[in-house]
């Protein structure tokens, strides 16, 4: 059963309870990389590790997402700035925990390529403030991962 969470603004990924960043390099320039996040929604079930559905919903002002596991998030975009920053909220879920999540792509050049920095800001009960970080490590490889499919599926098109 989803259950509706608190809606943050973009200001939320710098003052959430929780923030988890994490950085990587594309060879692929910034305005590709921004392409596939914000414009072939569908594709991130090829490339971003858990994701096994993505879709547009309402215009892309907002996205359905499921992952592999059977979580689903209904999000709203909160930022799209074309080679720069793609931003989203998740309204609502059936992940029991979470209170508020904010996820934010920021894209610099870097080298001929794109630095992608992902922040993963959320709130939930002190328990779940307290595992997350020691997910850290996991989450990070995940993005890590994801970033160089994402790589190999730009190169390759």
């Amino acid at each position: 059963m989803s259950r509706r969470l608190r809606s943050v603004e973009l200001d939320f990924a710098a003052s959430a309870p929780l923030r988890l960043v994490f950085t990587a390099e594309t060879a692929a320039p910034p305005a590709a990389v921004y392409a596939a996040l914000a414009d072939d929604v569908p594709g991130w079930a090829e490339w971003f590790t858990g994701v096994s559905q993505a879709a547009p919903v309402d215009g892309g002002r907002c996205r359905a997402v499921r992952l592999a596991g059977g979580t689903r998030f209904a999000e709203t975009v909160l930022a799209a700035e074309p080679g720069a920053r793609y931003a989203y909220r998740v309204d609502t879920t059936n992940a029991p925990v979470l209170r508020a999540l904010l996820e934010e792509w920021r894209l610099t050049p870097a080298g001929g390529g794109t630095r992608v920095r992902w922040t993963f800001a959320a709130d939930g009960p002190a328990a779940f403030r307290w595992l997350m970080p020691l997910a850290r490590p996991a989450l990070g490889r995940a993005f890590r991962d994801s970033v160089r499919a994402l790589d190999r599926r730009l190169a390759g098109s």
